[in-house]
């Protein structure tokens, strides 16, 4: 059972204070109904289902409360996202199986443990849903007749009997109307100035109590699942950089190796009996051994380049886009370069990988004339774009380039959008994770 999230995972933005005071006004106000219909229908039918079950005819009931369960659970879901300001997540719920029989199916709710907490919110849920309505419902009360107390003074019954005192006396501010309404008008303000963040607290402590009950468990579980397929991709990431690295290198510089060490071999028995000969071939091995450390630099750079720990990501793209094939626009953040303003070195060389992997596939099978690469924040996450003018078509299926860039993303905790319609253009959007 894991979690769906309806919206993005984003945090939404704060409303303004009046606006989330009435949210949350209707939240808590709405809940007492809802809270009573729910103890009602629950209660009866746990009580009937449970009486009942040892006459089989109890299972369907029992069956049929959780279901009624649900149901309530998610009205009460899509509720919350706008008290907690977070996005609506539905649990997946147990499935019957494909040409299950009735019986089967009845089982379904009952072996399900996400129903069983929804049937425990819908009957608990009510002790909360008491307390806070009462809190809210006194709150306003008194903030509106307090701070509104000077208009309706005067229609007010005075205390007549020998005794009897109002609120003003008791206090020793006396008598006279300006006292009377001078105090009133202030306990009113103060309940209207404090009413937003009590009714907010009633608000939280309503959602708190059924966030926990609807989707804690859920969010654990899809919480454990994205870690899971973070790791799967970290491994199919690294595995495939090493496959990736030993292919270079057996085809490059071992192959020059072998060839230095057949030239060598060649000018010692030259050496003797034409020597000449033996300084052509000496010649051409030092060439090899010129062209085998260019060929390990240049795969050393595609593992940690130096000019990426040293001078940051935007020095290190720089040193990218100018080598490429085709001419490269490069749109980069500064602050990415300052000691300030420098990356977590993960964060860093994902985005690293994420331009080196994507020019080097535009440089391969794109036929473009031009490429574009852009890297900012965008508050909690750091967004690299990489585009060209190229044929499109790409896609992210394993075998192809795109789907190791994918996976050393998602290994970050990042996504990797791919938009490359037929006949182009082609974007690759990463967003990372700060």
């Amino acid at each position: 059972m894991t979690a769906v999230a309806a919206t993005s995972d984003r945090p939404t933005l704060a409303p303004s204070i009046p606006r989330q005071l009435f949210v949350d006004s209707g939240y808590v106000l709405l809940g007492l109904p809802l809270g009573l219909a729910s103890f009602v229908v629950l209660v009866v039918g746990l009580a009937v289902g449970v009486g009942l079950v040892v006459t089989v005819i109890g299972l369907p009931i029992l069956s049929g409360t959780l279901y009624a369960a649900r149901g309530l659970a998610d009205i009460e879901r899509l509720r919350l996202p706008a008290v907690l300001r977070q996005p609506r997540i539905r649990p997946h719920y147990r499935l019957p199986e494909a040409g299950a029989n009735a019986w089967r199916r009845i089982f379904v709710p009952i072996r399900d443990a996400q129903s069983w907490l929804d049937l425990a919110h819908g009957i608990f849920r009510l002790i909360a849903a008491v307390g806070t309505f009462v809190v809210t419902l006194a709150w306003w009360a008194a903030a509106i007749a307090g701070s509104l107390y000077w208009a309706y003074d005067w229609a007010l019954p005075r205390p007549s009997g020998e005794g009897d005192q109002d609120l003003a006396q008791l206090l020793g501010l006396g008598d006279s109307t300006t006292a009377r309404i001078g105090l009133n008008t202030a306990l009113g303000v103060f309940f209207l100035i404090t009413l937003p963040i009590v009714v907010r607290g009633c608000a939280l402590l309503q959602a708190s109590f059924a966030k926990a009950m609807l989707t804690g468990v859920a969010e654990m579980r899809d919480r454990i699942t994205l870690l899971e397929e973070q790791k799967r991709a970290a491994v199919s990431a690294e595995a495939s950089a090493l496959r990736r690295l030993e292919r270079d290198i057996h085809d490059g510089p071992q192959q020059r190796l072998v060839r230095l060490a057949m030239d060598l071999s060649r000018a010692r028995m030259q050496l003797s009996s034409d020597p000449n000969a033996a300084g052509q071939t000496i010649d051409e091995a030092v060439a090899q051994t010129r062209d085998t450390l260019a060929e390990l630099r240049a795969l050393s750079r595609g593992i940690a380049p130096p000019i990426l720990v040293d001078r940051g990501l935007p020095s290190a793209l720089a040193a990218i886009a100018g080598r490429g094939l085709i001419p490269i626009e490069l749109q980069v953040d500064p602050q990415l370069g300052t000691p300030a303003g420098r990356l977590d070195p993960a964060v860093e060389n994902t985005a690293y990988f994420v331009v080196s992997e994507a020019l080097t596939n535009v440089a391969k099978h794109s036929r473009a004339t031009e490429a574009m690469v852009t890297v900012s924040r965008q508050g909690t996450h750091l967004q690299v774009r990489v585009g060209d003018d190229g044929q499109g078509g790409a896609h992210l299926a394993k075998g192809h380039g795109l789907a190791g860039i994918a996976d050393r993303v998602r290994a970050a905790g990042g996504e990797l959008l791919v938009v490359s319609p037929a006949g182009g253009p082609t974007e690759i959007r990463a967003e990372l994770p700060l």
